[in-house]
């Protein structure tokens, strides 16, 4: 088991990613699994949905806005009560943005809460993270990251761009945190076939009278691998990156997206 006796925080728990990383979390034998969302709505359908599977889980849920720095300190500080340490962190909270026209004509308008989330929030959490993490002398973190950074999607920009940054947060955190035994990451997901991409997909058929399947092929056609990723196995690729198989791993950039982009 990957995450066997490690206490591992999630953040951003919803229907898609942040249930499964919770989840595989869990099978990968994590001595304790802590749940952060804004809504405590959210986190009581994920503990449901963990129990459903590993009735024995120990699960500790923590309401938690990671732009409200005093927040994710008392998310650390809970962690550390119930469990003892903090072994690893894996940073998927993010907000998508609502401007969906071109850059040209929609200029950085609602860029501000995007970064907010995205990046000062992120790096609110990692750095809290990071204080038991020196006082251990290890622990890992892993930023969820999204192809757009790097296969530009019009409707995106504000998006990518704070992607981008926290990528290069990322390289930062590893080179400053390393001395310490701090492992840091970044995993680039695309396409994920869940719940969200499913219900988007549906909405299109509804709206555009494009079949679902047509859509799917469309995208796939891009992929090497001839399928959408699910939200599962990208699930796991964030997770190997927090475990001790990449122990040898920190500053890296890994493309968990079937192919659809290739570093050079």
């Amino acid at each position: 088991m990957l995450l066997r006796d490690k206490i591992v925080i999630i953040s951003g728990i919803g229907p898609g990613l942040g249930i499964k990383l919770a989840l595989e979390a869990a099978r990968e034998g994590a001595k304790g699994v802590v749940l952060a969302a804004r809504s405590a709505d959210k986190l009581d359908a994920a503990e449901s949905r963990i129990r459903e599977e590993f009735s024995e889980a120990a699960i500790l849920k923590v309401p938690t806005d990671i732009t409200q720095r005093d927040q994710c300190r008392s998310l650390i500080a809970a962690t550390i009560e119930r469990f003892g340490r903090v072994d690893s962190l894996v940073n998927s909270a993010y907000n998508p943005g609502n401007v969906m026209g071109s850059l040209e004509t929609t200029g950085t308008d609602g860029w501000q809460p995007i970064f907010e989330t995205n990046v000062f929030g992120t790096m609110n959490l990692a750095l809290e993270a990071a204080v038991p993490m020196q006082a251990q002398k290890s622990g890992a973190m892993v930023m969820v990251n999204s192809l757009v950074t790097r296969k530009p999607l019009v409707g995106q920009a504000g998006y990518a761009a704070s992607k981008g940054a926290l990528g290069v947060a990322v390289k930062y955190l590893a080179t400053e945190l390393g001395p310490h035994g701090i492992r840091v990451n970044t995993v680039s997901m695309g396409w994920m076939w869940g719940a969200p991409v499913e219900s988007y997909m549906r909405a299109v058929e509804a709206e555009r009278n494009i079949a679902l399947e047509d859509q799917v092929a469309q995208v796939t056609a891009n992929i090497p691998l001839g399928k959408i990723p699910t939200d599962d196995d990208c699930a796991k690729a964030a997770l190997f990156l927090v475990s001790d198989y990449a122990n040898a791993v920190t500053g890296a950039w890994l493309d968990a997206n079937g192919g659809e982009f290739m570093a050079a």
